[in-house]
């Protein structure tokens, strides 16, 4: 059974038998799959946000699946791509793999090479997706700092004690000491050292 939350398989490819086939498989698996028979169909589509991958033919009318990928690249959307192909050509697939594909797979391919590669993905996908979210969370946390306290947080997880900060800054220990204060629980870190590990996370933020 399948919800509006479960992983989405995109399938890209003018063979209409071949889309029907991969459907069929990933239905042994209770994976839902959309089909597609060509790119443009697939690219105005939005995407719904949910671990999903795309497996998308090379050799495709109009616009072909290396095209496709960068199109993907240049507009930001992070899905895994496993391109398939009826042809061996391992130029084409090492551009693929060096432009970010996840897999290249050659028809015919066994149904468990298939579903393999697709559960690999999909992984991928939902290991992405907490990455990010994770990210995004503390990104926030961190624009919830006040200017003060960033530059409190700087010099905390630069290693340096209260009275070295209140020093810096010109002002008293008990004010560097509400201000540390209010940048652990903004972040929600439990220690100096959590809050270092954060920083580090944040560096294209936190470096001014």
């Amino acid at each position: 059974m399948t919800t509006s939350s479960s992983p989405i398989v995109f399938i890209v490819d003018d063979d209409e038998d071949m889309r029907l086939s991969m459907r069929r498989i990933l239905k042994t698996v209770d994976l839902r799959a959309e089909l597609f028979a060509r790119a443009q169909d697939f690219l105005e589509k939005d995407i719904p946000d949910v671990p999903s991958c795309l497996v998308l033919d090379v050799r495709l009318p109009g616009m072909g699946g290396l095209e496709v990928q960068q199109k993907l690249i240049e507009a930001g959307i992070n899905i895994p791509i496993i391109f398939i192909t009826a042809h061996g050509d391992i130029p084409m697939s090492v551009k693929a793999m060096k432009s970010g594909a996840f897999e290249f797979l050659t028809k015919p391919f066994r149904p468990q090479e298939f579903l393999d590669a697709i559960q690999q993905a999909l992984e991928r996908d939902q290991l992405s997706r907490r990455q990010r979210n994770v990210m995004a969370e503390l990104q926030e946390r961190y624009k919830g700092l006040t200017v003060r306290e960033r530059k409190v947080m700087d010099l905390v997880v630069s290693g340096m004690q209260t009275k070295q900060i209140a020093s810096a800054l010109g002002t008293s220990e008990i004010t560097v000491a509400v201000h540390r204060g209010r940048v652990m629980h903004k972040m929600q870190a439990g220690s100096p050292a959590e809050l270092g590990s954060m920083a580090e996370r944040l560096k294209l933020s936190t470096s001014r």
